[in-house]
């Protein structure tokens, strides 16, 4: 397909047409983005205070898969940024992404209102707007907020990403890489906190603790520190997130029946003061992705681009094992068809490792009112090529819905630096309303997939069969039940679990129990440099 051959809802480029002849530097950078491929329109150049509509500034589509980064102070237009971009990722048949940490992005579903400003923006770079609506999914972490609920199982989520979750540092973590290692080659199911919790008071009990011996034991110290954490994080009520059915991320992967890609929303202001857990949650949804799709190499266009919204709270307090385990995902998953762009505020946020893998830029205005703002600068500043511009007074300078892009061409060299006035979003700029929402989520086919949280047997009832089976005269202990979402509080406390744990008896019957299961379920268990597993489908 062709940049002027794009699906409904793409922003035809324009001719020329009797544009006025452009200065020769503004030319040359003119010139490192007249790609012959189909390619997104971001917007026109800006050269000595002018806007120049001919000269237009494009990221070549197949080159999205190169990663890239979106940043600028708070207010700057980051927002928009995105959803242009989405816009047109969809129109030309690719799928998206996106964190809505706010919950303002939520406007890609309908048509844009127009208006004065939108149609003097598209004026001033010679954009032929159209108000248009977008396919979209609306998801919601465990069900909080408007959205189809995105759970994963605790075996699922490993225990590099829920180590970071719970704080827990690197002893404790180490410590809960055994209980998990300890599940998998026994073939015991966590499915939700309570069998983690089950599992690893098991393991420090005098029945289990054997069990560990070989491989360097769980000290009761660390045990207790896990336990208290769990037991915290759900009193928080963020049992919610874990559980089943559990999310497959091949849902966005899907395009709509007229070809266009899906957007797909993650709808968080419900937990936006969370900030830890989603970021997390996003890195999870990324990992998972790696772990299941095939290697495609260079391909005409990206299977999904994934927009990682907030992504210093990813990199902050972050060990040097995770940063790394980050930086390999963000290397690999490109053969794989997928795009990532983080999404902060300056590119000091992001690691260097990562950093360095971001072939394509687009960065709003920064501030510079404080010691600290000037530093950040000046590292902005020189992580761009050598550029025609004063990069310093010019991100300073920088209006709402304008930025500095540079992006890989279509032979992966970089493109000039160009100061882009951007083009105007053509669906709606701000959310849908909330009943509206909630239409889009239940008549949407997937909600009858996730919408109902199923509670089957996991390791925790196994424990309680293997006490009752030992112990037959006395009452199995039952699950407690759960609240209304299907994902269970915290109600029970450590000391309640070790005292079930510890009525655990007799390790060899205990083997016999995992031995059953194991062969069939424990050998289909491989984790990912994160430590997400996920068994066949």
């Amino acid at each position: 397909m062709s940049d002027r051959e794009t699906m409904p809802g793409a922003t035809a480029p324009e001719a020329p047409g009797g544009a006025p002849a452009l200065p020769k530097e503004a030319l040359r950078i003119a010139a490192g983005y007249a790609f012959t491929g189909p390619a997104l329109e971001l917007g026109a150049l800006l050269w000595d205070g002018r806007c120049l509509p001919d000269a237009r500034v494009r990221i070549p589509l197949p080159v999205l898969n190169r990663h890239g980064l979106v940043a600028g102070a708070t207010g700057t237009g980051k927002t928009k940024t995105l959803q242009l971009i989405a816009e047109q990722l969809s129109a030309q048949g690719v799928p998206v992404f996106l964190a809505d940490v706010k919950g303002d992005l939520s406007g890609v579903c309908a048509p844009g209102a127009g208006g004065d400003k939108v149609r003097s923006r598209a004026a001033e770079v010679h954009q032929r707007w159209t108000a248009t609506g977008f396919p979209a999914e609306f998801y919601a972490l465990g069900g909080i907020g408007h959205g189809i609920p995105v759970r994963a199982t605790v075996t699922g989520f490993g225990p590099v990403l829920l180590s970071k979750v719970l704080r827990l540092n690197q002893t404790q973590e180490q410590s809960l890489g055994l209980v998990f290692h300890y599940a998998d080659t026994k073939g015991l199911e966590l499915v939700d906190l309570k069998d983690l919790r089950a599992v690893v008071a098991f393991l420090t009990s005098d029945e289990g603790r054997p069990e560990l011996k070989d491989i360097g034991g769980l000290s009761t110290a660390t045990a207790g520190v896990i336990l208290r954490s769990l037991t915290a994080f759900e009193a928080q009520g963020m049992g919610d997130f874990f559980g089943e059915p559990e999310f497959d991320t091949a849902e966005f992967l899907r395009t709509a029946a007229d070809g266009r890609g899906i957007v797909s929303l993650l709808e968080l202001p419900a937990v936006q003061d969370k900030p830890q857990l989603f970021s997390t949650f996003l890195m999870w949804l990324l990992a998972d992705l790696f772990h299941d799709l095939p290697e495609i190499g260079d391909a005409d266009r990206p299977k999904l681009v994934f927009f990682f919204d907030e992504a210093h709270l990813l990199f902050d307090g972050a060990s040097k094992a995770f940063l790394d385990a980050i930086a390999q995902t963000v290397r690999l998953i490109r053969s794989k068809g997928v795009g990532v762009f983080f999404v902060t505020q300056t590119a000091k946020d992001v690691p260097t490792d990562v950093l360095a893998q971001l072939g394509n830029r687009v960065q709003h205005a920064l501030r510079a009112f404080t010691p600290d703002d000037q530093k950040a600068l000046k590292a902005t500043v020189r992580t761009f090529p050598n550029s025609a511009y004063e990069l310093e007074e010019l991100l300073t300078g920088l209006g709402t819905g304008e930025a500095v892009v540079t992006v890989l061409g279509e032979k992966g060299a970089p493109t000039p630096v160009a100061a882009t006035r951007l083009r105007a979003p053509e669906s709606l700029m701000g959310p849908v309303d909330a009943a509206g929402l909630d239409r889009a989520v239940t008549g949407s086919p997937l909600y009858a997939r996730y919408a109902q949280a199923v509670d089957r047997e996991s390791a925790y009832e196994r424990l309680a069969e293997a006490r009752a089976t030992e112990k037959p005269t006395e009452k199995p202990t039952e699950k407690p039940a759960r609240e209304p979402r299907g994902r269970q509080r915290a109600e029970t406390a450590p000391r309640d679990e070790q005292s079930l744990a510890e009525q655990v008896m007799g390790s060899g019957m205990f083997k016999s129990l995992a031995r059953s299961v194991g062969t069939q379920i424990g050998r289909e268990i491989t984790r990912s440099v994160f430590g997400t597993a996920r068994r066949r489908r």
